[in-house]
């Protein structure tokens, strides 16, 4: 079970779980009318931004002694890590409104940038989960994918809804199994991540 749990927790990494969030909206939508190298352009642009830079500069981080654990599981080293995640995802955001995505998907960004925005402030006192707000995203934008209409006709997105709440629950039950937080923190993080990401995509 532990070794499950580690693998949930990379696989559902908070700096990948921004990729997954673009590949959904690339291959189960109306956008998957866009030319293939397109797509992967942007979601290799995306992964490059929001998940390749931040673990460069966290590993960087802790190479000049500036943070002791890469994995982030110190509450305290937790401030400046997010404060990069945030401005990844800011940056990501910039690109794909420049490069005329639907406002739903630049915005699935702003939202994981006030979540991460939150998730800093909530953890100078309290060790809110990343991976939940991360998880709570994902979720929230499925919803907003739903609510748009622009599900690519026959694609059973239903299906799809329900393995990324199913997963944001085990995500949770390992984020616990493993001690990293309590039921309540994984809880609260998933609430935050889902609230930010679904009322700022309704814009």
């Amino acid at each position: 079970m532990k070794r499950v749990s580690q693998i949930l927790s990379t696989v559902f990494s908070p700096l990948f779980v921004p990729t997954y969030g673009v590949a959904m909206a690339f291959w189960c939508t109306m956008l998957s009318i866009t030319p293939l190298g397109v797509r992967w352009r942007f979601m290799l642009t995306v992964f490059g931004v929001t998940c390749v830079i931040p673990a460069l500069l966290i590993y960087g981080l802790h190479r000049a002694g500036i943070i002791k654990d890469p994995g982030l599981n110190n509450r305290t080293e937790r401030t400046i890590p997010y404060i990069l995640t945030a401005l990844s995802y800011g940056a990501s955001a910039w690109i794909l409104a420049h490069a005329k995505a639907p406002s739903w998907l630049w915005l699935f960004m702003i939202g994981g940038l006030v979540a991460v925005a939150v998730n800093a402030i909530v953890n100078r006192w309290w060790k809110i989960s990343a991976h939940l707000a991360a998880m709570g995203g994902l979720v929230a934008l499925t919803f907003r994918i739903a609510l748009s209409h622009t599900v690519l006709p026959g694609f059973p997105f239903i299906w799809m809804a329900i393995a990324t709440i199913l997963a944001a629950g085990a995500v949770g039950t390992a984020r616990v199994y493993l001690d990293r937080h309590t039921v309540g923190q994984v809880g609260a993080g998933f609430l935050n991540g889902f609230v930010c990401v679904f009322i700022v995509t309704a814009f």
